[in-house]
Order: structure tokens, then C-alpha cells, then sequence
């Protein structure tokens, strides 16, 4: 008789977890490196966190660094072992993006699901402080983002490039 409510409070905890995944949070985490494509600029972008696509919640930050001067787009003037970290401005539904500026490669979209994450994300050099001095879109996937490009392409920076991420996505 003494085990009945120990055995009830266990399914109680038990069936707590599934109604939590029910409500649509997902976590992510990531390591990319040597995120390069555009004519001046490398970094390095690690991290992870949880969205729910059905509320817009997102909360997610990590370390970044830029490895070559950055010479467009938003992070243009982040120079070489510039960053510390970034965090989430927003949960974006979907973007669009090119992994290169050449004229040839192909508009692509990227859409907030359960494998893939698109982000307005705020990034900062060390003694910036709360003040954030770069905004830019990234992408962060399970699978490839641009098909037509050699590789696996499942991270992206706003300005930087497309590259190869080691991600994990679980709801």
C-alpha cells in the first residue's frame, strides 16, 4: 500500500514531460567553424537554446568570433579575434539568403520548423558591454540550407556565409 503513491507522484512526473514537448519547445545546439563566403570576412559562431515556432518564443545565445575582418554586411567591422559572444533578438518565421554574393547562386528561403532555426540575433566584442554593436539573421539546421552549393550547408550568418555546422536539434 505504501509504494500506491509513490507509484502515482512517478506517473504524475512521467506524463508531465510529454505535455511540456506537446507545447512545441524545441532546444538546439550547434558548433560552427570557418563560416566564410563573401568577399572579406570569416568567423566562428557556437551556441544553442530553445524556440517554439508556434509562440515565436525564442531564447538562445553563444560564443562567436570573427577570424578574418568582416568587410559587409552587419557584422562589417568586426575585426580578426573581435566577438565574444550573441544572443537572441528575435525569432524570425523565415528569411531569404545567399551563401555567396555571385550573381549565379540562387535566392533561397529558410523556414522556422522543427529542424531549422532562423534568428535576428545581436552580437558583441568584448568591452561592449549590454550595448550590442552588430544585429544580423542567422540560420542554424539539422539539414543542408542551399542544396546547389558543394558540402552540407547548415549555418549561416547575415553578411558572412554559409557553412558546415555540427548541430543537434531535439523536441
Amino acid at each position: 500500500m505504501a509504494l500506491v503513491p509513490a507509484v502515482l507522484a512517478a506517473a504524475v512526473v512521467l506524463n508531465a514531460e510529454p505535455a511540456f514537448a506537446a507545447a512545441g519547445h524545441i532546444g538546439f545546439g550547434f558548433n560552427a567553424a570557418g563560416i566564410s563566403g563573401f568577399p572579406a570576412g570569416a568567423a566562428s559562431l557556437t551556441g544553442g537554446g530553445s524556440f517554439n515556432p508556434g509562440t515565436g518564443f525564442a531564447k538562445s545565445g553563444g560564443g562567436f568570433r570573427c577570424t578574418s575582418d568582416v568587410g559587409q554586411g552587419p557584422l562589417a567591422g568586426c575585426l580578426v579575434g573581435q566577438g565574444v559572444r550573441w544572443d537572441t533578438a528575435g525569432l524570425r518565421a523565415s528569411t531569404t539568403f545567399k551563401c555567396t554574393e555571385a550573381a549565379a547562386e540562387s535566392l533561397k528561403t529558410a523556414l522556422t520548423d522543427e529542424n531549422t532555426v532562423v534568428l535576428l540575433a545581436d552580437f558583441y566584442r568584448a568591452g561592449d558591454g549590454i550595448d550590442e554593436p552588430f544585429t544580423a539573421q542567422m540560420i542554424v539546421s539539422a539539414g543542408d540550407i542551399a542544396p546547389d552549393i558543394a558540402g552540407i550547408q547548415n549555418d549561416w550568418i547575415q553578411g558572412v556565409s554559409c557553412a558546415s555546422a555540427i548541430t543537434n536539434f531535439r523536441s
